[in-house]
């Protein structure tokens, strides 16, 4: 599916609301500006649609991503390796071995020039940790994982 393409995505996306919906699109159209030569991985998981970027088919090599989740609609815009960014304005949360995000609210509140700083060192982390240069390719998107008989039966799940 090329960039422009977003039928599988939007499908994927039919039980947010359409501010969350317009949100995830927003964050995948500034990331694509800026790295039209990374691939996009789509995870359509029972409880979050996550979106990643890689300059391969692998997850290991995501360079930054964003979730929605399916209860709560929070969003979060975060860096597989975010661990290992400088980060002088103390802008990702976590504090685990390896991810870190931003929650996502406003897009007019994002900062954009700082997520894009952060975005260079993702980048460039993540072609480090590409040992076999075949393994790059260019501008896919790529369905990675849909699990669409656990999100049923956790969705309708009864409540306790």
């Amino acid at each position: 599916m090329p960039v422009n393409e977003v039928t599988d995505l939007l499908s994927f996306m039919k039980t947010f609301p359409s501010e969350v919906r317009e949100r995830a699109l927003w964050l995948r159209d500034f990331i694509w500006e800026l790295y039209p030569q990374a691939n996009e991985l789509i995870y359509d998981n029972y409880n979050a649609l996550a979106v990643g970027w890689s300059p391969t088919e692998k997850m290991g090599h995501i360079f930054c991503s964003f979730a929605v989740y399916r209860v709560g609609y929070n969003t979060h815009f975060g860096f597989y390796w975010g661990s290992e960014l400088h980060d002088p304005q103390k802008l990702l949360i976590g504090d685990g071995k390896q991810y870190r995000y931003l929650l996502v609210d406003d897009i007019n509140e994002f900062p954009k020039d700082e997520v894009k700083k952060l975005m260079e060192q993702a980048w460039e982390n993540s072609l480090a940790k590409v040992k076999d240069a075949k393994q790059i390719t260019q501008g896919k998107t790529i369905i990675k994982m849909v699990s669409d008989n656990k999100r049923e039966k956790k969705l309708k799940a009864p409540k306790k």
